[in-house]
């Protein structure tokens, strides 16, 4: 018995196969229905849906005797994936590959075998959908075609569920973000006067140490500030000081990065409310603010957004008409320190979402409205720059020829050659259907070569005639222009072709 050969994209094969999370699913109605129709149509006792994994065939769909899920090496589908079209084998006791097969000396006792390839749009073979006979079993043109349209009927299936796992995940992410959302508007009613700092031009850090003024008025606290802890340390930034606070406390900003001993320092992974009615008494309270008079301390955190952990931070002093943190005063800082953190979440979701409308979905190269942006910044900057205009030349014939699927391969397979060839250089931008832009400060050189090399890297995978390009300098024109211009020696070059 012979072991079939590994195809030249097994790696990419099984990434592939992986990406469906078929296997080890249980039996499904709708694979059942496609394994009887094969043996319907061609007339065959046994029919199966199997999936070449990297060590075993495993078995999703089985019409007829047995299950043929077994070692790679006594697979014939894997012989099968080696093949761009159904695979025959009229009789399996003569051909010296299977001959001593368990499947053909057992159980389904294989004397015919015909399997047609699962095919993934990407051009991984993946599978088969393959029937067997005991006996003698002649099959004609018509018969293989049938089989191969069941079999592309099962990547069919695969696709959508693929796209049903992933329409899932979005909902359930948007849902948690809508939950999110609903979350920052009740904070927001709470704290009218906060939520109208949220809505000003301010940095995080402007807008914290806003709300952390106004909650030092609120509550009658002598001294707020925000504590930034970050890779170099920590920072303080009062916000809130009353007359009465003394010099050396005033001073606290200057001085709290040098106190490794500091009760604060320990505090940066706080995350719930820590409040102190009695601070003199803590054990790492520091000899120069108790000599100040802090009496009450409240610390908030307000989560970690990149770099920096920030906390909001509340002092009274010895004298002051609140003796402790009353229930009210928590709520207060407690119902503040959500709408903050929920505003610099906000931020960052918008941030994000900012980036994300200006990427292309397929490709994730830049999009149009990016490099109308990025074109108008860099002419800002005075600095020279180079653009070329790039269109794919055969994606139509890609799409017409082989199915849309391979040709949204090709265009992601060129925006992501040419963004890792080109690196920081230059940026990478889709316009139109097959059309690109490169924008940056690479020469003309660089561009033509990461061009090339992506076009030869997209021909691994399908039949690209190459890519038409135009390029002009920043000192040639401005704006839509220059654009119009590259475009047009693009097109120039295109008809030369």
């Amino acid at each position: 018995m012979i072991g079939a050969p590994l195809p030249p994209d097994e790696y990419a094969r099984l990434l592939a196969l992986a990406q469906y999370e078929i296997l080890d699913t249980p039996q499904e109605e709708v694979f059942d229905r496609i394994t009887r129709l094969a043996a319907h149509l061609l007339g065959t006792p046994v029919a199966f849906i199997n999936f070449v994994d990297q060590f075993r065939q495993w078995n999703k769909s089985a019409y007829g005797p047995g299950n043929t899920t077994a070692a790679r090496q006594d697979s014939v589908c894997a012989w099968t994936i080696l093949e761009e079209g159904p695979m025959v084998i009229e009789n399996a006791h003569a051909d010296p590959r299977f001959a001593h097969n368990p499947m053909v000396t057992g159980t389904p006792h294989i004397h015919m075998y015909a399997g047609a390839p699962l095919t993934t749009p990407s051009g991984h073979r993946i599978g088969t959908l393959c029937v067997t006979d005991d006996q003698p079993h002649p099959l004609s043109a018509g018969d293989l075609k049938s089989l191969q349209d069941l079999a592309d009927l099962v990547v069919s299936e695969l696709e959508l569920r693929a796209r049903t796992v992933y329409l899932d995940r979005e909902l359930q992410a948007q849902t948690l973000r809508n939950v999110d959302l609903q979350r920052g508007l009740d904070q927001a009613q709470v704290l009218e006067g906060i939520t109208q700092l949220m809505d000003l031009d301010l940095t995080p850090e402007e807008t914290t140490v806003a709300a952390s003024s106004l909650l030092g008025k609120a509550l009658d606290a002598d001294y707020t500030s925000l504590i930034v802890f970050e890779d170099g340390g920590v920072r303080v930034r009062a916000a809130h000081q009353h007359p009465r606070v003394p010099q050396t406390t005033r001073d606290l900003p200057g001085q709290l990065p040098d106190w490794p001993l500091s009760l604060t320092h320990a505090l940066r992974d706080l995350e719930q409310p820590l409040y102190l009615d009695n601070y003199p008494a803590h054990p790492r309270a520091l000899k120069v603010l108790v000599a100040a008079g802090v009496r009450q301390i409240a610390w908030i955190p307000l989560g970690t957004h990149g770099p920096t952990t920030p906390l909001l931070m509340a002092v009274r002093l010895e004298g002051s008409e609140a003796t402790r943190w009353r229930s009210s005063d928590r709520a207060l800082l407690e119902a503040a320190g959500r709408s903050v953190r929920s505003a610099l979440e906000r931020r960052q979701t918008v941030t994000l979402a900012r980036q994300e409308a200006r990427r292309d979905p397929l490709t994730g190269a830049l999009n149009r409205r990016a490099l109308d942006e990025d074109l108008a910044r860099l002419e800002a900057l005075a600095q020279p720059f180079t653009l070329a205009g790039i269109d794919l030349d055969g994606l139509k014939t890609i799409n017409d020829q082989h199915g849309h699927g391979l040709g949204d391969r090709v265009l992601q397979m060129f925006a992501g050659s040419l963004k890792t060839t080109l690196d920081t250089s230059a940026q990478v931008f889709r316009v139109g259907g097959d059309e690109f832009v490169v924008l940056g400060r690479a020469p003309e050189t660089q561009i033509r070569s990461a061009v090339n090399a992506a076009v030869l890297a997209v021909r691994q995978v399908a039949p690209l005639k190459g890519a038409s390009v135009g390029t002009v300098r920043s000192n040639e024109g401005s704006g839509q222009a220059l654009l119009a211009m590259a475009d047009g020696r693009m097109y120039e070059v295109k008809r030369g072709r």
